[in-house]
């Protein structure tokens, strides 16, 4: 899999400022504006999107790793600190600010910064600007850790074995109003919301919010660490590949043919839009899924037979994993998929149907309207400046033997092979029809629900949220 792609040492460049600018229709413009464009040449001139990367939220990258030669200060600080011990799912909030992923955030957030995502979905920072923010990226704690803190402006943030992980400055406590933190983000508070059970249900009653130092960058000594590229190091990566746009699709399912049709498609149409090398970002989530999504490492082995297949092409497909944890939340959510990946460098964001959703978890429906996400993408405060590129209904076409763009003058030549059928064919070692998936993808899909048949002592593996 290391050869997907090189990490390329040094800073990342801008591009000069004497680079030509395209002149290209954003797609997230209202359809009025749209049509304008489309009949009228000289107008679409006025808008520009210039080549290279996008700024992050708040103009700069914020990176809360500390430099090596302070690594052992640090951690002899964090010994002498009150401690927190953190969840897996808390590693991977701490993971995910110590490289920018959320930028401009410092840390877990205050209240002000806590209420303002629940009520604004986004932060206004200190000049009057506004960047979108839909997800609380909190930290939990009970009454004897609030207690133990007392007075101290500062917290050890330490792993299961006692490891400290991160120190936390300048600390702020607040309450912890989980109805109220779990309608908002989901909508609903019927129980059964997978992050909700996990992270919130069983929590502790206070919140604390304060300025993180991370002593060493996260890793998780998997096989998979090699894949988890920061920010930072995309945007390296992005440069060296000299792409003059970046469009990115979030995943946490295997990829099929439709998906590979849908990301080809769009660098075509960028490429009809003027851009002379649009690089692809590939990022599975690889932060906590709920048990029944296939595991991270699965998916990975599924991503890379993609790629050796040729059903994508390596050399404008950048693969990473993005270390967020899954919410499940729907349109609130998607913002955050979105937002994080600007961030990281790319300008156009590919969004599906019903993206973040899941089913009821009480009821057979599903939470969330299937175009609600796109529609709020387009909408959402803080996101102006990425490009939305609504999904295009993908389905197996029996006239062609393979995935093809939904036309509904002829429905009755296409199969949709929903994601429960995928499973059951996988599962019983069917095979899908020719063209569905690339073989080798396939067989890897196969290879896991394998995996979880009954050993000889009848027992089933369970499969390990990530």
């Amino acid at each position: 899999m290391a050869s997907l792609f090189l990490r390329t040492p040094g800073p990342s460049q801008s591009l000069p400022k004497t680079q030509k600018a395209h002149f290209v229709l954003p797609q997230n413009l209202p359809l009025s504006w749209r049509s304008k464009y489309r009949t009228e040449p000289a107008a679409a001139a006025a808008v520009r999107i210039r080549c290279g990367l996008i700024e992050p939220d708040g103009g700069k990258l914020v990176e809360l790793v500390v430099e090596e030669p302070q690594r052992d200060l640090k951690r002899r600080q964090a010994l002498s600190l009150p401690q927190i011990k953190l969840s897996k799912i808390d590693i991977q909030w701490v993971h995910v600010l110590s490289e920018g992923w959320a930028s401009p955030l410092k840390g877990f957030m205050r209240e002000s910064e806590f209420l303002q995502t629940l009520h604004f979905n986004s932060l206004r920072l200190g000049d009057g600007s506004v960047v979108n923010m839909s997800v609380p990226i909190v930290l939990a704690i009970d009454d004897s850790n609030k207690n133990n803190i007392g007075d101290s402006s500062s917290v050890a943030l330490v792993d299961d074995k006692d490891n400290p992980i991160a120190i936390l400055n300048d600390v702020e406590i607040y309450k912890h109003n989980k109805e109220e933190r779990t309608a908002r983000t989901w909508g609903t508070t019927a129980p059964g919301l997978p992050y909700a059970e996990q992270a919130i249900t069983h929590a502790g009653n206070w919140l604390i919010g304060g300025d993180l130092e991370v002593i060493e960058p996260i890793k998780y000594h998997d096989g998979l660490d090699r894949f988890r590229l920061s920010p930072a190091e995309l945007r390296d990566e992005f440069t060296r590949r000299n792409a003059d746009a970046v469009f990115a699709f979030q995943l946490r399912n295997p990829v099929h043919n439709g998906h590979a049709l849908l990301m080809t498609d769009t660098r075509r149409r960028l490429l009809e839009m003027g851009y002379k090398n649009p690089v692809l970002l590939l990022h599975p989530l690889g932060g906590y899924t709920k048990a029944d999504d296939v595991p991270l490492e699965w998916r990975m082995k599924q991503h890379e037979m993609v790629l050796e297949d040729g059903v994508l092409d390596p050399e404008t497909t950048v693969v990473s994993i993005f270390p967020s944890p899954m919410h499940y939340a729907g349109p609130t959510e998607v913002q955050w998929h979105a937002k994080a990946r600007i961030n990281a460098g790319a300008n156009f964001y590919i969004v599906g149907r019903d993206p973040a959703g899941m089913g009821h978890p009480l009821e057979k429906r599903d939470l969330y309207d299937a175009d609600h996400g796109k529609k709020v993408l387009s909408m959402a405060p803080g996101l102006e400046r990425l490009n939305i590129l609504p999904f295009k209904v993908a389905a197996y076409d029996k006239t062609q033997n393979g995935m093809a763009f939904f036309d509904p003058s002829r429905p009755q030549d296409f199969l949709f092979i929903s994601g429960t059928k995928m499973r059951a064919l996988a599962k019983n070692k069917e095979s899908p029809p020719d063209g569905f998936m690339c073989p080798g993808g396939w067989k890897v899909l196969v290879d896991y629900y394998d995996s979880l048949t009954p050993s000889e002592n009848g027992r089933v593996p369970e499969p390990v949220p990530v």
